[in-house]
């Protein structure tokens, strides 16, 4: 090996992560006495020395937090930033905010742009083309806080604030089994998103408990936050010999979409159709009939996150825990779903 020897050094010769090599160093109670020593005795052998430039740049702050988002045009997304820069500024912090455009590529250019302009640490809900999480884990490996709000990552060990997509979905359908429906569509996102997956699992296990049978006919991708899509895909589901008498979609955007394409066919809201959406986007209470969604609480996790980082960032203890705050949705009824 070279005469520098590093943590990556020592972990290949070990067949360990380099985080794992890390926190040995730093005597993590979560790395085994085994380890350690093997660790230590390693480092001790080959004369490892920490770059203390290293050690001196993750000790400096620049006062300033990275957050990548999905879409800025998402009302959701636009309710978290506010709660992240109301914790943020009070504590002196700025931010600076991009967006993935739900792009992969973008993403990692992202945040490598945002960790090369020295930000103290990131804050990432991912795209829904992101597979592959190697650039967060780099950050982590590296010590460079993060943390996930509302789309996170499961594989690896990061701070994270999310709702119980699986409960909010099952309280979505129970609320329109609730009101006499029993041919309820869902019209769902993109199932590799762990959101999409667990409201579309929430849709299945509530119809599962009320004896209700699945049609596959009437559960079916309505894209994103695409309007158009979600009108044409009602249409076909109004055009099944049986139709639906109730409909959950997956964001409000999709839910409006659908309830235009009721509307347009003199369709009756909600006593012939039931519609219920997700995020309670401001418009859901101005559209007519107003429409019945699951409130994220968008700006409660925002908060939720930043503190999460601040604490992350602030707390001078090497055994940090990563920890994962589960924020409660509330059920938003309005005259999509009963008459009022």
């Amino acid at each position: 090996m070279s005469a520098q020897i590093t943590i990556k050094d020592i972990a290949k010769e070990l067949e360990i992560s380099p985080s794992t090599v890390s926190r040995a160093l730093k005597d993590h109670p979560d790395i085994s006495p085994k380890t350690k020593k093997a660790v230590n005795d390693l480092a001790e052998k080959l004369h490892y020395q920490p770059n203390s430039i290293a050690l001196s740049l993750r000790k400096s702050k620049t006062n300033t937090i990275g957050i990548i988002i999905p879409e800025f045009v998402h009302f959701f997304f636009s309710t978290v930033i506010s709660g992240i820069e109301d914790v943020a500024y009070e504590k002196g912090y700025n931010v600076i905010i991009s967006q993935s455009n739900e792009s992969y590529e973008r993403e990692v250019s992202d945040t490598r742009s945002m960790v090369s302009h020295r930000v103290d640490g990131l804050l990432v809900s991912v795209s829904k083309e992101t597979r592959d999480f190697s650039h967060f884990k780099e950050l982590i490996e590296r010590d460079i806080p993060l943390v996930f709000f509302d789309r996170m990552c499961s594989e690896l060990n990061a701070n994270s604030v999310v709702i119980d997509d699986f409960e909010a979905g099952f309280k979505a359908v129970e609320h329109l089994i609730s009101t006499g429906k029993k041919n309820i569509a869902h019209l769902y996102g993109d199932l590799n998103l762990h959101i999409c997956k667990n409201r579309y699992d929430g849709y299945r296990a509530a119809l599962e408990k009320y004896g209700i049978p699945f049609n596959e006919d009437f559960a079916a991708y309505a894209g994103m936050l695409e309007l158009d899509s979600a009108k044409e895909l009602m249409n076909r589901l109004l055009d099944l010999p049986q139709r639906p008498d109730g409909v959950f979609a997956h964001n409000d955007v999709v839910a409006y979409g659908a309830m235009q394409a009721i509307k347009e066919r003199n369709i009756k809201i909600p006593e012939e159709i039931g519609v219920i959406g997700f995020s309670d986007w401001q418009f859901s209470s101005l559209v007519e009939p107003g429409l019945s969604s699951i409130s994220q609480s968008g700006f409660e996790m925002g908060q939720a996150a930043a503190r999460m980082f601040l604490d992350q960032i602030e707390n001078e203890d090497e055994n940090y825990v990563p920890q994962t705050k589960v924020i409660p949705t509330k059920l938003v009824v309005r005259g999509s779903t009963v008459k009022q």
